[in-house]
């Protein structure tokens, strides 16, 4: 089966698989790149910051040398920030050593930000190491293959081993064409839904085609839910802007928010206001929250112009809600 099976799926690879901008890219920092971006990003919507991103930092020496400001500040609107502060980290860290990313997977796990599958990425496609990379795309071209419906990590993880290591031993196959092939097959056939069987070139070896849905089970995703308040308070020049703190936007700058119970009466209170003119309010949602934020604002003195500053999406709807409601003429 192994043979046949690597042999339909890298013919198919080499055919069908989509012209993306890092693809066949002998840099080892815009393959880096590529995958931090897929972390947590859909290829189409990965693409235009990709492009931005190099243009602004095209090395990672140039990445290095950067403000932290200024790489958020290219990175706002894609999300996930945690991902543009550790590759900014990473980035100071590797020049200072030499400025030679390791060629391993091993190495490159003990960098910011880089966790199992990003190295196995990095190291088999800009590097050529034979270690296997498993995205959520390869789990369920796996699962289905061989018709898991509850597989573990590590029973995925070894079977993806194994084959790869087959290869290895049956062709001069590159192993990140291996690792792309499979990836590229769950992202474009063997989709979460209506996959398309008619179509995949691994078919015949498939155990679970007759009900691919089935396989793997859904998982169950759960989203706490908060509710906010923000104040934006308008002058001027602006609004005022202060630096977020915390895994996930730390580093931007937004206007004061507060947690319920109690937000709006401690935003006044630190500013000194008795009132704050309700707006309206802003629904946002982050891979495990789901956010209910109630718009307040309020005149203020000390401002600046939000677009001088890196700032999250999130906060840029809030700016949006509020600019459709201007203060009424006294």
């Amino acid at each position: 089966m192994s043979s046949d099976l690597h042999s339909a799926l890298l013919i198919w690879y080499q055919r069908h698989q989509r012209k993306l901008p890092w693809r066949g890219e002998p840099d080892p920092y815009k393959v880096l790149l590529s995958e931090v971006l897929l972390q947590q990003t859909r290829v189409e919507q990965a693409i235009p910051y990709y492009h931005r991103f190099l243009q602004r930092f095209p090395t990672l020496e140039a990445l290095a040398q950067a403000e932290q400001e200024a790489v958020l500040e290219v990175w706002q609107g894609c999300g996930y920030y945690t991902r543009a502060r550790n590759l900014h980290r990473l980035a100071q860290q590797v020049v200072a050593a030499g400025g030679v990313l390791p060629q391993s997977a091993r190495g490159l796990r003990a960098l910011p930000g880089i966790g199992s599958y990003t190295a196995a990425a990095v190291a088999s496609i800009a590097f050529g190491e034979p270690v296997a990379a498993v995205d959520g795309n390869v789990r369920r071209v796996l699962s289905r293959l061989f018709a898991w419906e509850n597989p573990t990590p590590k029973q995925v993880q070894e079977t993806a081993d194994t084959l790869l290591s087959a290869l290895a031993q049956q062709t001069n196959a590159y192993p990140g064409d291996w690792n792309q092939a499979l990836m590229e097959l769950g992202a474009t056939v063997c989709t979460p839904q209506n996959p398309g069987c008619g179509g995949c070139p691994v078919a015949a070896f498939c155990q679970g085609k007759a009900s691919p849905e089935r396989y793997p089970a859904a998982r169950v995703r759960r989203q706490k839910s908060l509710e906010l308040a923000a104040l934006v308070l308008q002058g001027p020049q602006g609004v005022h802007l202060e630096q977020r703190q915390g895994p996930v936007l730390g580093g931007l700058w937004g206007v004061p928010m507060e947690e319920e119970p109690g937000a709006l009466e401690r935003l006044l209170a630190r500013f000194g206001l008795d009132s704050a003119e309700p707006v309206g309010s802003v629904r946002h949602d982050f891979t495990h929250r789901k956010l209910l934020i109630r718009v307040y604002k309020a005149c203020w003195e000390a401002t600046e112009n939000p677009e001088r500053r890196p700032l999250s999406r999130l906060d840029r709807k809030i700016l949006e809600l509020v600019k459709a409601h201007p203060r009424p003429p006294e």
